[in-house]
């Protein structure tokens, strides 16, 4: 055991903090890079939309509330295979 922890310890908490950093990248490309090519974007049309204004305002909203679901969903798997069950 290193710094008290034991490997299946060790091993959730990587999972986890992967698992973290990937939802984080892709918060910061729906937030930002997405958004700063909007302009390049707005060259195509969806549903008679600007392509760049349809990401931003409704594609960006369904992608962070479908990555708060998924996330908790990867995290209850990553969860239970490490032994952490609350039912």
């Amino acid at each position: 055991m290193e710094n008290g922890l034991s490997e299946r310890e060790r091993k959730h908490w990587s999972r986890t903090a992967t698992l973290n950093w990937i939802v984080l990248l892709l918060w910061f490309v729906f937030a930002f890079v997405i958004p700063l090519n909007a302009n390049e974007l707005n060259a195509y049309e969806f549903l008679g939309f600007p392509l760049g204004y349809y990401m931003v305002v409704q594609g960006s909203l369904f992608a962070f509330v479908s990555l708060i679901f998924i996330q908790n969903w990867i995290q209850d798997g990553i969860d239970s295979s490490a032994g952490y069950n609350e039912e």
